[in-house]
């Protein structure tokens, strides 16, 4: 066990489910959609999010994590203002995910390119969160380790050629998942791995013919100092 699965976060807010747990739902989004601050966000609450969220502060929290800010931000509060000084739209909705858990949230975001990006995550308690469904995909992954989400066809060989690029990059696979939403459709490898996967591998992923889309998300260890009022961080 963690010391911090006993003490829970360093954040700012009133419960490390509803506003710890959404500002790190909130930055996943903005790191998956790989754009920096998107130019729109939907997000739908669900479960106690949806009944006691507004309470909590749940929708600031998601939107402060959307704007890239840490849990212990002390800015947090004020998330809708700044994120109308950055023109990032955000739009709120209340509807029942049925069989998720309670604390809930569905975002999808619009990048300043035309990229959108469609995310289900759940928030577990004492800050942690599970990612649940990406772009329509199911799939379960939090963050806590380095992450590489490589979105492909679903054709044979994609898992053998993302190994062989891992291996010739030093990197070691801790965990591996894979998902589609029918044979020869669409597919989605959720790999943990042992370190951060170096940018020249990322660049050979991607020209893989059948691979449609590469992410890598490093890990989220430890809470950052509170940032200064005017800078907000781009990871």
């Amino acid at each position: 066990m963690n010391l911090f699965d006993i003490l829970g976060p360093v954040m700012v807010g009133p419960s490390s489910s509803h506003t710890a747990g959404a500002v790190r739902i909130g930055r996943m989004a903005r790191r998956l959609l790989g754009e920096g601050t998107p130019q729109a966000a939907k997000i739908t609450l669900s479960g106690s999010f949806a009944a006691t969220g507004q309470g909590h502060g749940t929708d600031r929290a998601l939107v402060a994590g959307l704007l890239g800010m840490q849990t212990d931000d002390a800015r947090i509060p004020v998330s809708f203002a700044i994120a109308k000084e950055c023109g990032m739209r955000c739009t709120f909705a209340r509807k029942n995910l049925s069989g998720e858990h309670p604390n809930t949230a569905k975002l999808e975001l619009t990048g300043k390119s035309g990229k959108s990006l469609s995310m289900i995550a759940s928030s577990l308690g004492g800050g942690r969160i599970m990612v649940v469904e990406m772009n329509g995909l199911r799939v379960s992954f939090s963050g806590d380790l380095p992450t590489l989400i490589v979105q492909n066809r679903d054709q044979p060989g994609h898992v053998r050629d993302v190994s062989g690029v891992l291996a010739a990059g030093g990197v070691n696979i801790a965990t591996l998942h894979l998902y589609r939403d029918y044979p020869g459709g669409s597919a989605v490898m959720i790999i943990e791995t042992d370190k951060t996967v170096p940018e020249e591998s990322l660049d050979t992923l991607r020209a893989i013919r059948g691979i449609t889309g590469v992410t890598f998300v490093s890990a989220e260890t430890g809470m950052m100092p509170v940032a200064s009022p005017t800078k907000i961080s781009e990871s």
